[in-house]
């Protein structure tokens, strides 16, 4: 036992008594101090996991900010250790959505300018690029299963696409104002769409794209639907009425109303943890939050972000939850432990969309200044304080 500089190596604590510790199972040392000494250093510890400590109850610790510490009264947890790649950069103009194909190596984005692109990430080039509007898309998708790109925009219209050819294959009023997003549901043939008109509705591509269910409930901007992994006749919806909202399919008004968000709700997702089901929201409040299905009860809140969420998901095969906010940065949190694990700022400004494929590590961000795809994987967990 000595004193001196602190290295990696070294943990500071500050006893007022007497300190036993253990280092690989052997009693090493037991150290009587006094107030004129208060500080001791301890060398050799290699990880926090070798070293354990019996106190006595005048122990006092006190953390330095600057090393890593040991906190005697908190419990250990297992830290994700995730490898993260760069793949995929492009510089654009301001990517408002974007969606992954499903079979192809595609990313479809939607711009503020009203141009759609879809880029290859494997060839690093772009294979398709076409003039929608003169205003902003908002929202983009694939409906592969017909070759189809479904948008929604600024002008109120939805359009289709066949993404081969780029023809144009249907266009319609859909709302009285901004089309935010567009949603396609997994097995029908149908499409949702969500709007500042405060509506959410469902349109039928088998019968002319008619409206088939109008679902009023909201009374404010209705920014993103999401579909039930469980069961996909139900939905969600987000809305800076401050509110999350679950809808039937057959029915016009909601059946349930999640409160807990102090501003607007930007985005959400559902996602399974075992066997329950979980949804996760991102909002105007810099919060996200993270809410028990069944009980409609939040569970937990996420906080770090310095404004507005953007954008969430769960990835479908990792255990880490993503948010995206005007901060520019992206955040990787543990989907068990809720832990902060990784800040990214890729420098394209602030960051507005994510997306994930399933059965795949790759994880897509759209910002101001373009388009970023990430490859994450979970390398190995360790303990940490």
């Amino acid at each position: 036992m000595a004193k001196g500089i602190a290295d990696d190596n070294t943990r500071r604590i500050a006893p007022r008594s007497n300190l036993t510790y253990v280092l690989n199972g052997k009693l090493k040392h037991l150290i009587s101090l006094t107030a004129k000494d208060p500080q001791v250093y301890i060398y050799g510890a290699a990880s926090l996991s070798s070293l354990s400590f019996q106190l006595s109850s005048r122990f006092l610790f006190k953390p330095l900010p600057s090393l890593a510490h040991i906190n005697c009264e908190r419990k250990k947890e297992m830290a994700l250790k995730l490898t993260i790649e760069q793949e995929f950069s492009q510089l654009s103009e301001r990517v408002k959505s974007l969606d992954l194909h499903p079979t192809r190596p595609w990313i479809l984005t939607s711009l503020y300018s009203g141009t759609v692109c879809i880029w290859n990430y494997q060839t690093q080039t772009m294979e398709k690029s076409f003039k929608v509007t003169e205003s902003p898309v908002r929202s983009a998708k694939f409906i592969a299963r017909k070759q189809w790109i479904v948008t929604g925009s600024d002008d109120r219209f939805i359009r289709v696409y066949n993404y081969e050819t780029t023809e144009l294959v249907k266009e319609f009023e859909a709302h009285s104002d901004y089309i935010r997003g567009v949603l396609v549901h997994p097995t029908l043939p149908c499409v949702l769409s969500s709007s500042d008109d405060i509506l959410i509705k469902m349109w039928n591509w088998e019968k002319g794209w008619e409206c088939a269910q109008t679902f009023e409930g909201h009374s404010h901007y209705v920014m993103q639907v999401v579909f039930n992994p469980k069961d996909t006749s139900i939905f969600a919806s987000a809305s800076l009425d401050a509110t999350v909202k679950i809808w039937n399919l057959n029915s016009p008004t909601p059946v349930a109303t999640l409160n807990g968000h102090s501003k607007g709700v930007n985005c959400i997702d559902f996602f399974m943890r075992g066997d329950k089901l979980y949804l996760l929201t991102g909002s105007d409040d810099f919060t996200a939050k993270v809410w028990h299905y069944e009980t409609k009860s939040c569970v937990h809140t996420l906080e770090g972000h310095t404004h507005n969420i953007t954008s969430c998901c769960v990835h479908p095969r990792l255990p880490i939850i993503i948010t995206t906010s005007e901060d520019n940065t992206i955040r990787l949190w543990d989907a068990t432990t809720y832990r902060l694990e990784n800040t990214l700022d890729y420098g394209l400004q602030r960051v507005w969309a994510v997306g994930c494929k399933q059965e795949s590590c790759q994880v897509a961000f759209g910002c101001d200044n373009g388009t970023t795809m990430l490859k994450v994987a979970v390398a190995d967990a360790g303990t940490t304080q």
